[in-house]
């Protein structure tokens, strides 16, 4: 009766509440009397639902409802407050009550909950019948207030109205529901004489009285009257709600009788059932136990093991690789077998279907990016042809620019053969200097023109991995141009290790986190399959697989200029120990400057010793310094005595350019002269043409003809016997650099030279050193600009440099021999 007892007080405290703010000098004490009491109600109440909710006897519904209750009871204070301050008026005072009033009533509905219809149907007209003599409270409490004021405002008077009309609908609703027993009782009140005067005082004021007009004279009695009607209908309720009770202990007793019988039959059902389990049970267990390490099986060690082989490009049959799973005697547990099984086949089948697919997209890749390659294979030979005929300096700077797209698109082909998880299909059988990889590198990138090579080693690399090597190296530099501002420079620096070669390159752009580094260094070293949907970084999928393919180690790094340093360390096992080649049977001896200067020493029979086996390569004459070339890599020449001692020169055997006839006999080798001309030009060394290539790529329309002895040398600008005039240590010079960079226009133009010796052709000679210098302007304008380090320079000599390495390049597409 807790919660009864605390709405019986809430009720009593909302009247006087609306009495005390219609009269301010009401009776104070009898109000703080009522709250008083009001609060000792409440302290009992929140014991009682704390210890419930301590319990968890409640339900959901009933948790929240009680909760409901608990929070509206919390603004009772804030109430008071409003009513001893008059903040707020008589309606909203009541308003206020009549929503703890609802809370609590909700709280009501929820604890009609048994499992007999009969009790559920009478407990819910009693809850009918408490709104009716909530109601009844509600209309007291703005009466006490209206009629000391003698009136009713606009909102009272509405809200009057609705109370009554909700009033009448309560009891109506309860009285239908209610059965003879509890029906009596409240038959009785509604037909007494207090109930009958209730009504009339009631309808008195809804028909008659109006807001702001003055009460029906008939409201005079309103107040005893309905403290009596409301202790007749306190006490009906009260015995209506004991008699129920009653009513539901009966129930209850039945209900547990009815338990206890049940529960001893389900004991013993449940004794049979344990029985019956513990000897079935074991043997479904180690069915499902078999079926369950299949299905492990399946899933870690089966299906694993056949995507591992379709990736590895292995055919794969479903039939062997999914074998139907072996179910146990039960029906259940091999339906559940069988369903595995299908679930394996169609999970192998779906693998070897994706595994196909990419095959097959994997093929298309790559078929596209073999065409696209030959097809710039030859745009590049094409373009090199028309560099090398260009005059004009406009025209070769269009050809260099178009040269230098073509080449990047030749890259961007190789990385979908790379993709396609192919290998391009170019290489070299010499080592190359790592200078002209890089050099290559960076010719296929975008802002090469912001590219600063360092001076580098000379270190030499295998040929196999020259074309994954640039292409790594390419790649490295175009992620430091994207991700770096315009005007920033990129440094590439490079050096011989212990472990092998090191390749840096180093930006000054954003830079990235550590956790980003952290992630793009992990993918590097452990490459992941190409997958489609990440196409935001195949630049890094591609350094992946080509520094996986040939044993680069590739991280990222901070730098300290902000920016973000490459570091790719290339394995000694790709670095060349020496690049120079070996001497080939039956070639000249080997002249180089060091030769000369022993011939003029006086030392021209010491032949210099050979160089020890090793891979064989070429170095750079473009991109050598002098002081670093070794004799191997100089021309063979061969030492023109000076006049003094030999007497004129005889060139019955002497082409126009000094190039022996290809009518005379190839001598073993050729014999060194020395000279006693100190500080002049004679007795430099003269070039014999094809005589230090190897015998098989000799022209075969003759063999080398054995020069004649020489006769003395005249002076510069002095005709010889035979008419031709002896040029300059500057002339020889300018004309084996136009021989070494121009190839077929220098032959060509070499053939035009006269015989006769004419005045002029001093003359022509100089005009042609003249434009080879201006064309050699064009090529050194970039590099000696502050931006053009890398310039098209560079990418020309580039070129020309990996051409002198084309008896090794070998198409491993076609077959053939061609050019970079």
């Amino acid at each position: 009766m807790t919660s009864t007892e605390l709405g019986l007080q809430i009720q009593a405290e909302r009247a006087l509440s609306a009495g005390t703010l219609s009269v301010r000098a009401g009776d104070q004490n009898r109000l703080a009397t009522q709250r008083h009491a009001t609060d000792k109600s409440l302290t009992e109440f929140r014991a009682a639902g704390t210890a419930e909710q301590a319990e968890g006897s409640l339900s959901d519904a009933m948790q929240t409802a009680l909760t409901s209750l608990l929070n509206e009871l919390e603004h009772l204070p804030s109430i008071r407050a409003d009513v001893d301050t008059a903040q707020s008026s008589r309606l909203e005072t009541t308003q206020s009550y009549n929503r703890i009033m609802d809370a609590l009533f909700r709280v009501y509905d929820r604890m009609v909950s048994v499992p007999d219809l009969s009790i559920y149907v009478q407990a819910g007209a009693m809850q009918a019948m408490g709104n009716g003599r909530e109601i009844i409270a509600r209309e007291n409490a703005l009466m006490s207030g209206a009629i000391a004021t003698g009136g009713l405002s606009d909102a009272e008077y509405i809200a009057f109205s609705e109370w009554a009309a909700n009033r009448r609908l309560q009891y109506a609703k309860g009285m239908a529901s209610l059965d003879q027993e509890l029906r009596t009782p409240y038959e009785e009140v509604f037909a007494s004489p207090t109930f009958k005067r209730f009504t009339a005082m009631e309808q008195d004021l809804v028909g008659k009285a109006r807001a702001g007009g003055p009460l029906p004279g008939s409201l005079a009695k309103w107040q005893p009257i309905t403290d009596n009607l409301s202790a007749m209908l306190d006490q009906v309720n009260a015995k209506a709600s004991s008699t129920l009770a009653d009513r539901a202990k009966s129930v209850a007793t039945g209900i547990l009788i009815r338990i206890g019988l049940a529960g001893g039959l389900g004991l013993v059902a449940v004794v049979a059932s344990i029985i019956i389990s513990v000897r079935f049970g074991r043997r479904l267990v180690r069915e499902l136990a078999d079926l369950r390490n299949s299905a492990r099986e399946l899933a870690d060690v089966r299906l694993p093991r056949v995507v591992e082989r379709l990736r590895g490009g292995e055919e794969v049959d479903v039939d062997t690789e999914a074998p139907p799973i072996v179910g146990g005697d039960s029906a259940e547990v091999a339906d559940v077998a069988q369903a595995f099984s299908s679930v394996q086949r169609t999970a192998v089948e779906a693998a070897v279907g994706q595994s196909n697919l990419r095959r097959g997209v994997s093929q298309v890749f790559l078929n596209l990016a073999r065409r696209k390659q030959g097809l710039l294979h030859r745009q590049l030979t094409l373009l090199d042809a028309m560099q090398r005929r260009a005059r004009e300096p406009e025209a070769l700077d269009d050809l260099f620019q178009l040269d230098h797209l073509t080449t990047r698109m030749r890259r961007h082909a190789e990385s979908l053969i790379i993709l396609s998880g192919a290998a391009p299909g170019r290489a070299w059988r010499k080592p190359v200097p790592v200078l002209d990889i890089v050099r290559a590198a960076v010719a296929e990138v975008e802002d090469y023109t912001r590219v600063n090579v360092m001076p580098l080693p000379n270190a030499y690399l295998s040929g196999t991995a020259v074309a994954d090597l640039i292409h790594l190296i390419a790649e490295l530099i175009e992620n430091a141009t994207m991700f770096s501002p315009p005007q920033t420079r990129v440094q590439v620096r490079g050096d011989s290790v212990a472990n092998g070669f090191v390749v840096e390159i180093e930006d000054r752009g954003l830079g990235l986190t550590p956790q980003e580094y952290a992630a793009i260094n992990d993918r590097l070293a452990n490459p992941p399959e190409f997958d489609l949907a990440d196409s935001d970084r195949l630049g890094l999928f591609v350094v992946g697989q080509l520094a996986a393919r040939n044993g680069v180690s590739v991280i990222l790094r901070a730098s300290p200029y902000g920016g973000t340093t490459a570091i790719a360390l290339i394995p000694k096992e790709l670095v060349a120990d020496d690049g120079s080649p070996s001497p080939i049977p039956g070639s000249l001896a080997e002249t180089g400057p060091q030769h000369a200067r022993d011939s003029l020493t006086g030392r021209a029979s010491q032949q210099p010793p050979a160089l020890a086996a090793g891979p064989a390569g070429e170095k750079s004459m473009f991109f050598t310094p002098p002081s670093a070339r070794s004799p191997e890599s100089t021309p063979s020449l061969t030492v023109v005595p000076s006049i003094a001692d030999t007497g004129p020169i005889d060139t019955s055997g002497i082409g126009s350019q000094g190039r022996p006839l290809a009518d005379a006999e190839d001598p073993p080798s050729l014999p060194t002269r020395t000279s006693t001309s100190k500080g002049s030009h004679r007795g430099l060394p003269r070039r014999v043409r094809q005589a230090n290539m190897a015998p098989q790529l000799r022209e075969t329309t003759g063999p080398l003809a054995a020069p004649t002895p020489p006769a003395a040398r005249p002076e510069v600008g002095q005709s010889s016997p035979t008419g031709q005039t002896e040029r300059s240590p500057d002339e020889a010079r300018a004309m084996f650099s136009a021989f070494q960079q121009g190839g077929r226009r220098g032959r060509a133009e070499a053939d035009q030279y006269p015989q006769d010796g004419a005045p002029e052709d001093e003359g022509r000679t100089s005009e042609r050193v003249s434009r080879h210098d201006d064309e050699n302007a064009l090529q050194d304008r970039a590099s000696e600009s502050p931006e053009g380090a890398t310039a098209r320079p560079s990418e020309r000599d580039q070129k020309h440099e990996l051409r002198n390495h084309s008896e090794g390049y070998v198409h491993q597409t076609t077959g053939e021999k061609g050019d970079e």
